[in-house]
């Protein structure tokens, strides 16, 4: 198949984690795959050798400038989008009081990015085409709380109803919009918890352990081809910890 004529994906905070186990399932699924991120260059470039088709994207979401020169680079290098996976994010841990509203803002400005650079791509690729795939990452602890996550709780919790909110928007229309919930995954993030705190979280988890991007991603790649009938559904990956 001609590389123009694959299906594109696109997958924020794609060179690490869930995001990058996502790159490879939606390229094993045969996307042609743009891998976004704004600092990881590195482990970017590293996924890109990983998988057969696909190109990088860097752009600091936070800003509306960079989103729509990545924008620019998407209609240059592909024209379409199919399916777009809103991955990137991060958590700055403080509570309520030791938090500034300088960084209460920064960790709202992800929000802000996912919810631009969704409307951009839907806007010059899926609705001009009438289908697509907007699947969102958001995490069990914005239907649980955490200790000292306000504003990531909050960002996540606001990524579900956003979700909820945009499927109803698009009725009518060949564009599914889903999020994946996960619950305790192994990542780098997770991995620098004390083993304290993860024994902890592990015994509220029914099957007992972690689990992996790979598992998110499996959940990822099935809504980019398959769950043709379903939309506006948060689908927890969690071994149980939730239950929806």
């Amino acid at each position: 198949m001609n590389p123009q004529e694959k299906p594109v994906a696109v997958v924020t905070g794609g060179g690490t984690g869930i995001g990058s186990a996502c790159c490879r399932a939606l390229a094993e699924e045969g996307f042609r795959v743009g891998i976004h991120f704004r600092s990881s260059e590195d482990e970017a470039r590293g996924v890109l050798k990983s998988i057969e088709d696909g190109f990088l994207l860097r752009a600091d979401l936070s800003d509306t400038d960079q989103v729509e020169e990545m924008v620019k680079v998407l209609r240059e290098e592909t024209g379409t989008v199919s399916v777009l996976v809103n991955n990137a994010g991060f958590s700055l841990d403080r509570d309520i009081n030791s938090m500034k509203i300088d960084e209460f803002d920064y960790q709202r400005t992800i929000m802000r990015g996912t919810w631009y650079l969704t409307k951009r791509i839907l806007r010059l690729f899926m609705l001009r085409s009438g289908r697509g795939r907007i699947i969102n990452i958001s995490s069990v602890v914005g239907h649980t709380g955490n200790l000292g996550q306000i504003p990531y709780t909050m960002e996540k919790a606001a990524l579900d109803a956003f979700t909820k909110s945009l499927a109803k928007e698009l009725r009518g229309r060949e564009i599914l919009v889903n999020s994946v919930a996960p619950g305790f995954i192994a990542t780098a993030m997770t991995g620098a918890l004390p083993t304290e705190v993860r024994d902890s979280i592990l015994a509220n988890v029914p099957m007992g352990r972690m689990g992996t991007p790979e598992e998110v991603a499996d959940v990822v790649a099935f809504l980019s081809r398959r769950g043709t009938y379903i939309t506006g559904t948060v689908i927890h990956v969690n071994g149980g910890l939730y239950g929806g």
